[in-house]
């Protein structure tokens, strides 16, 4: 547990049981996912039952308890961008990566997700890492756009 950082996050908050979705997202923030360690001191800080904790962090889709890498990799598959090739653009990535949607690469690059929509049906297929959007993406600029990100 790095208790420091946990600190320099708990510290921006009153301790009140409606900051728990604030502090989660701090803290998904900066550790890319929510630490087990870092949940126990929230639940004590907050005075909030870490079986609430854990049911805030499974609802909201946007909060994870397994590490992600460290570039978030999305692909559409919303109607437009799943019958432009959406699906095909998911399969490439995995493939490439060797990694399944849901998972995160071997050396911890990238988490691999795919999403209902990213709001550009007009650019499908559409993918987006981190928050930068790629738009008309194809199976054939996969390589150069994962290389941007890649060690």
């Amino acid at each position: 547990m790095d208790a420091e950082r946990l600190e320099g996050i708990l510290s921006k908050y009153e301790g009140e049981s409606t900051d728990l979705i604030p502090v989660l997202q701090d803290i998904q923030d900066n550790y890319n996912y929510l630490p087990k360690d870092e949940l126990k001191v929230v639940a004590q800080r907050l005075n909030v039952p870490l079986t609430q904790i854990y049911s805030v962090a499974t609802f909201y889709t946007m909060f994870s308890l397994v590490p992600k890498g460290e570039h978030q990799l999305k692909v559409c598959l919303g109607t437009t961008c799943h019958l432009k090739g959406g699906q095909r653009l998911v399969d490439s990535i995995a493939s490439r990566l060797g990694c399944d949607v849901g998972y995160t690469t071997k050396d911890g690059t990238f988490s691999l997700e795919t999403v209902g929509c990213l709001g550009s049906c007009a650019q499908a297929p559409v993918m987006m890492i981190d928050d930068k959007y790629y738009a008309r993406v194809t199976v054939d600029k996969v390589p150069k756009i994962l290389k941007l990100y890649q060690k």
